[in-house]
């Protein structure tokens, strides 16, 4: 953030002064240096950042002819002191700005007034801030109210509605658009020769409005973050027609109002991990949120509406000025928002034999339509009726459950009207029960035996199920015995749409075991049952509803909810990754039913209903998806889908097994089928003469944790490298690795407790060297793939000499005895050639700093820790040469309260070795304090690593990989961890994790720098060994991670702190044309910056003389640097 862009710390009025001569001097050549650098490149390629700079000729005469470079004083509204990440984007657009209009003022309002209450402070309205600035520009004689351009940016906050009642959320969005309508009212009749910028900013949650709103805490995280993004989208519409009904505030030709075209959103894979973004992704997050504001306040349409914008827009010559309603018009139009009910939702039944069994049969293979008594069902919002009825353009309405209209448990009116399962069975019983009505959750009594939840994972199945079966055996109206009942099980989107923000949790084996699970208890509990599995439909057609921008579809809402669908781009390893995840939810219910284990009593059964494998979007007769199929979000199904899937569903229970339909067309106008004579019987594998396929063969033990290998390219450089960032890992002779037990791989093939004080070093994962890849998988046992001569590796128990210098339990502040005892073997090996050979050292420590923080605070504080750690790496810079170093960030340590078994091992062992993590409660303050010093770890290694420290030598550098920056416990179930990836007392780690630690360091090393990936991927697969390519053979360090211009033999490379330089400070590029590459002006500027400092020195120093803009009211923004 911006040293002149600060969050308000109080509700006092303050001054700012002038600034003295030494901070004016300082300011100065902070511009000078910012001027130096992107002048020269504007000069040269035609924009950097943007070629159409120049203020207009003349002053502009009307709101709609303004450019970037007119504006002289840029002000903001409703920026509040928990907006951290807004704050930074406002900083960013005020430096961009001050490119355009050197002498720009900055002006924010105050936050926070002084409340009754002096533990929550009371937000400043809308209006008062409103008030504040025109008081601001009537009584500051540096700005001439008449005469200059200003541009007002108006945020409008979305954590102030709450979403415990619909009503409520109406009622609160009223209520704030009725204050931005007053403060745009004071805006109009007070100011002259200004732009109103209205954007909605959906950003960090206000813990203050989480207090006043904690009915939503007890909502579902899926139900949340559904009804978090229909409230924003419902705002965003709701003030998108307060523009069009009031003109947009233009009735004079110096004022007028615009509105971003979609709101400012936190990360979405921020919100599907619900996790905080690491340091580098929440910088390129901000960087994106600041070319989206700056993207909707130009005149150009180009993207806009794109929340995807990946380079800088700039004004064009055709397009030069600040967008208003007047150059840029939207064409957006007034849109009815009363319920949709469709006319031709119902169906005509035509079938003649109704009749039920002549006799209640005791077979689920005998079941008759007429038989059943019961329906019921479990599932996500697709089940539970989110928006089957809301109108095109009522977001907000998308958040009632239409649970009477639900194609597989809905009883509202009857079948001519409204087509559901239940109401087609009702023809053939008309006491069938168990099917919801009207609207409301799963709690509301009208939702009987519907007990979907909208946002619902396979995960949910068995708490669901639970639930039902309570219901049903406590219902008076049931013969829970006797009855024959029908339950639809449909689930996944919600998994699919998560997939890639964890897709260990989401991984095909744990969404089979989850149905699984719900099935198992089903079967378990609920006799005279049959149980329609409802394949996972086919999602990436629907992908192409966000992609046609002529439906007006929201689809940065839908970003929000379905992230993995939505965000990869057509043709990426992504969209291929969802594919298969789909494919393999689909598999895998075809494989739990092919087994055979839900047909092993006569009274109920399990049958696959697979009319979803295929799915065929619905189109216009120009070709156009077709919008009227879904509800107003273009994400949850209309009532006219919601019909179709009614009838294939009913359709596919009377196909017989083998030759059900595999394909729901939505085009199609499917017809209804009836029992016949023959086949009377609602359809399963014994009266269709199906025989399983069988479950499916167990596979054999892992005898091994070994990888295949399949690089192919291993060959070393042709000359031994003198530069570490041109090492290629043939290039390595010698690996040593420093640590604690973790690196001693203490326990980690133990068989008994005995075992566990066995330190099991030759399967470390970053410096063991038992046998070969094959069969154990380790950092060097990869290495030597390309170095079969590499040495330092331990193996064994670790009793022979080997560079494994870690030891058991070690805290950080041993790491620095480590180096020394490192550095002292090297020198006295007499295989390694200490001057020439190049090394590997992996650092991996601070878990045991944590687990005994509690008791050793001020020893074990995060500066000490940090401290440490650089000492170490000191020594190893100062007496080490032709060394790379991996630094391995220190993993969610508090992970491990999650990991449990009954067993003495776990149970004792445990708490002793790690008492600060596994003594407190789960949502103790303890626990809370050890998250938080984690945090703080993490935090200390990346800004250590982050500067130059160590950019010195050419034969030396540090990198950090961050592959468990997001740890993720495996699971096998619902809070149950997987037990083997540890050893028998739960926190020591087993041999298959630390196989799983090698690949993951492995292909982080890589990984430039800045697109590492941070979190692990425990899954095993022997092929998930990452190789070098011939475009990047190298191992990836901060200064080759940059993208570099092309060598010639004329070229000098630059020196490491200079590209050190601006790896850290990633500037956004830009959309403008260029006559030649970017970094060609860039490299031209660094080497003529003194002429540049001298040349800019002068015209600053010429601005300072003839205007000193000082503001005495708010926060003064002056452009630094962008």
């Amino acid at each position: 953030m911006s040293a002149d862009l600060q969050p308000p710390r109080g509700a006092e009025r303050t001054e700012r002064k002038l600034p003295n001569r030494a901070t004016r001097t300082t300011k100065m050549f902070r511009q000078l240096l910012l001027i130096s650098l992107l002048g020269l490149t504007r000069m040269t390629a035609h924009g950097l950042p943007c070629a159409q700079m120049a203020r207009s000729q003349h002053p502009p005469s009307t709101v709609n002819s303004v450019k970037p470079s007119d504006v002289a004083l840029l002000s903001y509204i409703r920026l509040h002191a928990h907006s951290v990440e807004l704050f930074t984007v406002a900083s960013r657009l005020s430096e961009l700005m001050t490119q355009f209009s050197p002498e720009l003022t900055s002006h924010i309002t105050h936050q926070t007034n002084v409340h009754r209450d002096r533990h929550l402070p009371r937000r400043s309205t809308v209006l008062e801030q409103a008030k504040e600035v025109t008081n601001y520009l009537q009584n500051n004689p540096d700005v001439d109210v008449n005469k200059d351009w200003k541009l007002v940016l108006l945020f409008v906050q979305a954590d102030q509605l709450c979403g415990c009642e619909q009503q409520q959320v109406a009622s609160d969005i009223r209520a704030v658009v009725k204050e931005v309508d007053e403060a745009l009212q004071l805006l109009h009749s007070q100011m002259k020769r200004t732009i109103v910028s209205v954007a909605l900013w959906d950003g960090e949650p206000d813990p203050h409005q989480n207090k006043m709103c904690a009915c939503m805490e007890a909502s579902t995280e899926g139900e949340f973050r559904l009804m978090r993004a229909m409230m924003t989208q419902a705002l965003q519409d709701s003030l998108d027609k307060l523009m069009v009904q009031k003109h947009w505030y233009s009735n004079r030709e110096d004022f007028t109002v615009s509105l971003h075209a979609a709101p400012l959103l936190r990360d979405p894979m921020s919100v599907a991990r619900g996790k905080p973004l690491s340091e580098s992704e929440a910088s390129q997050h901000t960087e994106k949120l600041v070319m989206q504001m700056w993207a909707n306040l130009l005149q150009s349409t180009a993207g806009k509406h794109n929340t995807k914008i990946a380079t800088l827009p700039c004004p064009t010559e055709d397009q030069p000025f600040l967008r208003t309603e007047g150059n840029s018009p939207s064409h957006r139009q007034a849109h009815d928002a009363s319920p949709r009910l469709h006319p031709l939702t119902g169906t005509e039944m035509t079938c003649e034999d109704l009749s039920p069994s002549d006799s209640t049969p005791t077979s689920v293979h005998e079941l008759r339509p007429g038989d059943i008594k019961v329906v019921a069902s479990i599932g996500d919002s697709l089940t539970a009726g989110n928006g089957i009825a809301s109108s095109p353009y009522n977001v907000l309405d998308v958040l009632t459950q239409y649970r009477g209209l639900s194609w597989n448990i809905g009883g509202d009116q009857n079948l001519t009207t409204v087509t559901t399962l239940p109401n087609i069975l009702k023809h053939f019983n008309h006491n069938v029960k168990g099917f919801s009505l009207g609207t409301g959750g799963p709690d509301n009594p009208k939702a009987f035996f519907n007990q979907a939840v909208a946002g619902a994972k396979a995960i949910d199945m068995l708490p669901q199920a639970q639930t039902l079966v309570a219901m049903m055996k406590s219902d008076p109206t049931v013969n829970f015995d006797l009855d024959w009942k029908v339950i639809t099980l449909f689930i996944g989107g919600n998994d699919m749409c998560d997939y890639c923000s964890n897709s260990l949790l989401y991984s095909v084996e744990n969404y089979a075991l989850n149905i699984q699970k719900s099935l198992d208890y089903l079967q378990q509990e609920v006799p005279r049952a049959l149980v329609n599995l409802v394949e996972p439909f086919h999602i990436l057609p629907l992908r192409e509803m966000n992609l046609d921008s002529s439906l007006n579809c929201p689809s940065w809402l839908v970003e929000m909810l379905c992230p993995c669908v939505v965000l990869p781009e057509p043709g990426s390893e992504a969209l291929q990754a969802l594919d298969e995840i789909n494919r393999g939810y689909q598999r895998a219910l075809v494989g739990l039913v092919e087994s055979g284990r839900y047909d092993t009593q006569p009274d109920f059964t399990v049958v696959l209903q697979p009319f979803f494998r295929e799915t065929v979007l619905p189109r216009l007769a120009d070709g156009r998806p077709d919008r009227s199929f879904f509800s107003a979000d273009c994400f949850h199904l209309s009532q006219k889908a919601q019909t179709q899937m009614a009838r294939s569903l009913w359709n596919n229970m009377l196909e017989p097994l083998g030759q059900k339909t595999t394909t729901q067309d939505f085009n199609a106008n499917n017809k209804m089928m009836c029992p016949t004579k023959t086949s009377p019987y609602i359809r399963t594998y014994s009266n269709s003469n199906y025989s399983y396929s069988g479950p499916a063969p167990t596979p054999a033990p892992n005898k091994n944790w070994g990888s295949d290998f399949s690089c192919v390219d291993l060959a070393p450089s042709d000359t031994v490298p003198t530069s570490v960032h041109k090492l290629r890992p043939a290039d390595i002779k010698v690996v040593a690795a420093l640590g604690d037990s973790a690196t001693t791989g203490t326990g980690a093939k133990a068989k008994n407790l005995v075992d566990l004080n066995v330190h099991y070093k030759g399967v470390s994962w970053s410096i063991g060297g038992d046998n070969t890849l094959e069969t154990v998988t380790t950092l060097p046992n990869i290495l030597r793939k390309f170095n079969p001569s590499l040495t330092g590796f331990s193996k064994g128990r670790g009793l022979q000499k080997s560079f494994n210098m870690a030891v058991p339990e070690a805290k950080t502040s041993e790491i620095p005895a480590q180096v020394q005892a490192l550095i002292k073997a090297m020198r006295e090996n007499k295989e390694v050639n200490f001057n020439l050979d190049w090394k590997l050292v992996t650092i991996f420590t601070g878990e045991n700093d944590l687990c005994h923080y509690c008791t050793y605070q001020n020893n074990l504080s995060p500066q000490n820790f940090s401290h440490s750690l650089m000492q170490s790496l000191d020594m190893l810079y100062k007496e080490v040469p032709r060394v790379l170093v991996n630094v391995v960030e220190i993993f969610e340590v508090h992970q491990l309260k999650k990991v449990s078994k009954n067993t003495l091992g776990c149970k004792l062992l445990q708490r002793s070795l790690c008492p600060c993590v596994i003594h407190p409660s789960v949502n103790s303050p303890e626990l809370e304090k050890i998250r938080q010093i984690n945090l703080k770890y993490q935090t200390e290694i990346q800004y250590l690593l982050s500067g130059d420290r160590y950019n010195g030598k050419e034969d030396f550098a540090v990198v950090l990989q961050p592959f468990l920056q997001h740890f993720f416990i495996p699971y096998i179930g619902k809070g149950e961890t997987d037990p083997s990836f540890f050893s028998l007392d739960c926190f020591h780690i087993s041999e298959r994790t630390h196989a799983e630690m090698a690949i993951a360091l492995w292909n982080n090393m890589l990984e430039p720098v800045g697109r590492k990936q941070v979190y692990n991927n425990f899954t095993y697969d022997r092929s998930k060994i990452h190789c070098p390519s011939e475009a990047s053979p190298f191992i990836f360090t901060k200064i080759n991670s940059l993208p570099s211009p092309p060598v010639t033999d004329t070229t000098t490379a630059p020196s490491p702190a200079t590209d050190a330089t601006f790896s850290t400070s990633p500037a956004l590029t830009t959309l403008c044309p260029s006559s030649i590459p970017v970094w060609v002006p860039v490299v031209v500027g660094i080497v003529s910056l003194l002429a540049g400092v001298t040349a800019s020195w002068l015209i600053l120093s010429s601005c300072h003389r003839r205007k000193n803009k000082a503001v005495t009211t708010g926060e003064v923004l002056k452009g630094t640097g962008f």
